[in-house]
């Protein structure tokens, strides 16, 4: 968590926050999706997270992407801007957050698949019909999942 979020924590409590994420939906040359499984509340997801005062958003998602899979974006992708009720979200530590998420698609990286310790258990590799069931999917990035299969769909 940044710096910046940890300092409004400190005033505001739980209270919910407007939170602006960069994230990264990686799919490999064989159409898989790659999550991870997040140590905070076992569940599946793509990389991604908050970003940091200044910093542009793309570069945001280059730097979430590395930091908890340890691979380069070569190239990025606007997918969309996902906002409102659908990803309103209570942590397990009973933060809540308003995201406004920024969701890139990757199609060119480089680098070695390495799960960041404190955030990530496991990296793998999914293809659409073999998603984990919806339950097992952290609630924010479930709306925008299925819209990116739904996408695959309509090509």
């Amino acid at each position: 968590m940044s710096e910046y979020i940890l300092d409004l924590r400190k005033t505001v409590g739980h209270r919910p926050l407007l939170q602006v994420g960069a994230s990264v939906i990686v799919v490999d040359s064989e159409g898989r999706i790659l999550l991870q499984k997040r140590r905070d509340n076992g569940l599946w997801g793509y990389a991604g997270g908050s970003v940091e005062l200044d910093e542009e958003v793309e570069k945001a998602a280059m730097r979430e992407l590395f930091e908890e899979t340890g691979l380069f974006a070569n190239e990025l992708e606007l997918f969309g801007v996902f906002s409102g009720k659908i990803l309103h979200y209570t942590y397990p530590n009973g933060d809540e957050v308003s995201n406004i998420d920024i969701v890139y698609l990757c199609r060119s990286y480089s680098g070695e698949l390495t799960p960041q310790a404190s955030e990530v258990s496991e990296l793998r590799f999914f293809s659409a019909s073999e998603m984990p069931p919806e339950n097992e999917l952290t609630p924010p990035n479930r709306p925008v999942l299925k819209r990116y299969i739904e996408s695959l769909a309509e090509c």
